[in-house]
């Protein structure tokens, strides 16, 4: 597919005000692997490959396992993933699909059960900005393949 637009140069003041906000998830202090995983659901359910590339790229240099990356997209029906991934993932679905469903308050009892109210609020900011990201490369068709992950470990 061809880029439509380069949306780094074209609008680089909401470009960087999108690094910001990915700055603060990145700063946040989650698990990094669980960020990843949060990323790559979310880039799976809304079909993005850009992130989709950059995602797991960046979640196998961060010591991500195949098994788990492949498995990803039905994590509900594997033992793979920890109850705070499990729960990080569903909150990660039904955020990603917050048109189509509600947030149930047994859903969010679970989230509580595994994250403290800061890590809810910077999941939850986590998701937003993977969803943003995400609909920015749909629209905009960067160049797919050309991340190359860096090393975390």
């Amino acid at each position: 597919m061809n880029i439509r637009i380069d949306y780094r140069k074209a609008a680089p003041d909401a470009f960087k005000a999108m690094l910001d906000l990915e700055t603060g998830v990145r700063r946040s202090g989650l698990e990094h692997v669980l960020l990843e995983l949060v990323k790559i659901r979310a880039s799976q359910i809304n079909g993005c490959a850009y992130c989709l590339d950059m995602h797991n790229k960046d979640a196998r240099a961060a010591g991500e396992t195949e098994q788990r990356l492949y498995l990803l997209s039905v994590w509900r029906e594997t033992v793979f993933y920890s109850p705070r991934e499990r729960a990080a993932l569903a909150w990660t679905e039904a955020v990603t699909q917050i048109s189509m469903n509600e947030l149930p308050d047994m859903l969010y009892a679970d989230v509580q059960a595994h994250f403290n109210d800061k890590e809810i609020v910077e999941l939850t900011l986590a998701i937003i900005a993977i969803n943003g990201w995400n609909r920015l490369a749909i629209a905009f068709r960067p160049d797919v393949g050309s991340h190359v992950a860096k090393s975390t470990g």
